[in-house]
């Protein structure tokens, strides 16, 4: 099925959309920046903002700078070595959005983010709330992970690659579309024609075969991370462009259903903003397991988890924690906020009513995890 069958001249404008772009994209080489290559996408920016739409940019490209800068020729795998490469690069990204965008007379913003940044509920509203404020200012967003700080050893803040933390800003800031950009023309059926695969209606296993590595000295994940960004934004009701930032006017022509890419349809109903804080920006402590008579009262009836259909806890966590809800296969089905710790689950398991208020008499809410609080996956 072809793009125009999506898209035309007469579809509706995107009232936010979020670009993301690959160190690929923004160099030429290591630490050699494509000066002509920023600007034209710039120019594509200012024109979707001349039409009514939004724009936030996620852009790669510190360690590529700070690379160039320090006349390295490979990414190094030390995390310090690759901290200190983002912190002189950094700076040298920022100087080349604001360069190609002053002539169109626009700000750019800076935004660095770590996944801790998200995890708190607080804090999510509060970088919401910044980006929302930036736009309203009519400047550009331009965010990207904040590698000083971030590192493989501390996972609790880090995202691991732009195009994940690309589908967390498009889901965080409502975005109708999130366009990646790479080196890539989008995703190649290597299996079977070899051609490009225009439309993505639902991510199968299939789909995920498609996908492979990258051999980038400067590049981090590849098809790989893309397809799992893609996972993430579409369940979040976002659309997801995968094309080459190196096509001329890749972004209108996308839109007008003529451009080469792949387009991944998004699920027909978006997850509302506190649910989609629960599924996707949230790393769980722990798992609750569920019996299997469970299940359905949770999926098809749309009701609490009660003790009386929990069986068990792995892992350590505290009334308030973001735990997984399992099946008895070990299945992850769901998502929530427990109101009981890994400590008392043994104790409540399998327990009715009565039971749970003889045990917690205190307590004014029985539910382990509320219906409110609980997010299928």
């Amino acid at each position: 099925m072809p793009l125009s069958s999506f898209f035309n001249a007469t579809t509706k404008r995107p009232h936010r959309v979020v670009v993301k772009l690959g160190t690929g994209v923004l160099t030429s080489g290591v630490g050699q920046l494509n000066e002509p290559r920023v600007a034209a996408i710039c120019a594509q920016i200012a024109a979707l903002r001349a039409q009514g739409t939004e724009v936030i940019v996620v852009s790669s490209g510190a360690i590529g700078l700070g690379l160039g800068a320090l006349r390295l020729l490979r990414r190094p795998k030390e995390t310090a070595k690759k901290q200190a490469c983002a912190a002189i690069g950094q700076s040298m990204l920022m100087q080349v959005w604001q360069r190609a965008f002053a002539p169109l007379g626009i700000v750019a913003a800076q935004v660095l983010l770590t996944h801790e940044d998200i995890r708190s509920r607080d804090r999510y509203l509060s970088v919401k709330a910044c980006l929302e404020q930036i736009l309203a200012y009519g400047a550009v967003p331009v965010i990207n992970e904040n590698d000083t700080v971030s590192s493989a050893e501390i996972q609790e803040i880090r995202f691991g690659d732009n195009d994940t933390l690309s589908a967390l800003v498009a889901s965080l800031a409502e975005a109708q579309y999130l366009f990646i950009l790479s080196t890539a023309p989008g995703l190649i059926d290597m299996q079977g024609t070899g051609q490009i695969v225009p439309v993505v209606s639902r991510i199968t296993p299939d789909i995920e075969a498609m996908a492979g590595g990258t051999t980038s000295a400067t590049a981090v994940g590849g098809m790989i991370t893309k397809i799992s960004a893609a996972k993430l934004a579409t369940r979040a009701g976002c659309g997801v462009f995968i094309a080459s930032g190196a096509e001329a006017d890749i972004l209108p022509r996308i839109l007008q259903g003529t451009g080469p890419g792949t387009f991944f349809v998004p699920s027909g109903l978006p997850l509302e903003a506190k649910k989609r804080w629960l599924a996707f920006f949230q790393r769980p402590t722990g798992t609750i397991r569920i019996n299997s008579c469970a299940i359905p009262v949770l999926r098809d009836q749309g009701r609490s988890l009660l003790a009386v259909g929990v069986t068990g806890a792995e892992g350590s966590f505290v009334d308030g924690d973001v735990v997984n809800v399992a099946g008895p296969d070990g299945t992850v089905l769901a998502r929530g906020r427990t109101r009981f710790g890994s400590s008392e689950i043994a104790n409540l398991a399998g327990k009715h009513g009565d039971a749970m208020r003889q045990l917690f008499p205190s307590r004014k809410h029985l539910e382990v995890i509320h219906r409110d609080d609980l997010v299928l996956l």
